[in-house]
Formats: C-alpha cells, structure tokens, sequence
C-alpha cells in the first residue's frame, strides 16, 4: 500500500462535476489518524507503519495497548481502539505524526474495505439466487433449495454446498472507486458510487 486511512461512511448523496455531471457518492469521514507505530525490514522484518483511529479513553485500555501507543499518545494526546497497517508507505513517516484526508486528491483511484450490512438468516433464493420452483398448479415447491446430496453412498452432505444460513456481516473489498472530491476542513472525502457497510460503519481507504 501506499497511503490509506481509516474512517466511517457518513452516507450518500450527490454533487454535481466541473463538466456538469451529476454524480452518486458516498461521503467518508477520514482521519485524522495518528502513526502509533513505524515498522522496519531491519527490526520488524517487513516494512510498515500502523495507524490509529477511534479516540478512546484510557480507561477503556489495557496497559500492554496504552505502552503500545505512548510514543504516539505523547504526540498527539490521544489513545486509538482501532489499528491498522499499512505496509510499503509512501513518504516519511515518525510515530505521533497525524495523517488526514488531504493525502488523497481528486481524481485518485482508492478502494475501499468494510464490513457489510448484515442480513441475518436467509434461504437459498436471496443468498444464492436460486430460482426455486413453480408458482402455481398445487406445487408445494417454491423457495426450497431441493436435493441436496445423494443416498446411501455417501451418505452425507458434501462440503461448500449452497445452502440457508448467515448472510452478509463480513468484509468485503470494493476497488478503483474514484475521488470526485476531498474536503479537508471536514475530513470529507466523497468517492463515486457506494461503498460496503450501512452509514456509521468503519472503512478503510487505501491505494496500492
């Protein structure tokens, strides 16, 4: 990675371009982050900084996270709940130092990783769009997911085989959405088109 930041989707809305063009974007609150840590091929045996997010109490830390953070803390007089790596950064980097949303500009390629909304237990037809069977003439097929596997040999039901369960709530990776425009005295970054997660939901925006 090169840069990256870490941040809450705001929501979505729409802006009009320089060439008057209407665009759908979602609105990111990125930063400010502060470096906790700087990584190095000679100590850590990769190169890396780790960025903090989400200003906590110190109460709220354990003293092995609170010893993690005091470099960082003495800087910039806050303790973060949420870490995250950037490997190969771009740029100088020192412990305390505070990234914001200008490091990206418009027209910057990103992507963006959340966590996506959760839909609690469903069936086949919406988690897998199965078609499920016929409507009408006294069937009493309709969102079933059918046959599962074969009879006495195997004997079981096979692995990875599509069936209801748990949907969404995991992470999920969305790439090349473009910066249409950085506001930096709000820590606003708008990117076209939507992004994983429902609003208030933690992201991560990074370029490789």
């Amino acid at each position: 990675m090169k840069k990256g930041l870490l941040g809450e989707k705001v929501g979505m809305t729409q802006v009009w371009t320089e060439v008057g063009r209407l665009e759908v974007v979602t609105a990111i609150q990125l930063g400010p982050c502060s470096i906790t840590q700087v990584k190095t091929p000679e100590k850590d045996g990769y190169s890396a900084v780790q960025i903090g997010y989400n200003g906590v109490k110190e109460k709220s830390l354990t003293k092995a996270d609170k010893g993690h953070q005091k470099t960082s803390f003495e800087k910039a007089s806050v303790y973060y709940s949420v870490l995250r790596e950037i490997r190969n950064y771009e740029g100088d980097a020192q412990e305390g130092d505070i990234l914001s949303c200008d490091i990206f500009s418009q027209g910057d390629k990103v992507i963006v990783q959340a966590k996506s909304k959760g839909k609690g237990f469903q069936g086949v037809v919406k988690r897998y769009n199965f078609r499920g069977g016929r409507a009408t003439h006294g069937s009493h097929f309709h969102r079933a997911p059918g046959s599962v596997g074969a009879g006495t040999d195997p004997g079981r039901v096979a692995k990875g085989k599509k069936m209801p369960g748990r949907m969404g709530g995991k992470t999920a990776t969305t790439l090349n959405l473009e910066v249409v425009r950085v506001l930096p005295d709000e820590n606003i970054v708008l990117v076209r088109g939507s992004v994983p997660g429902p609003n208030g939901s933690q992201v991560f925006v990074y370029q490789n």
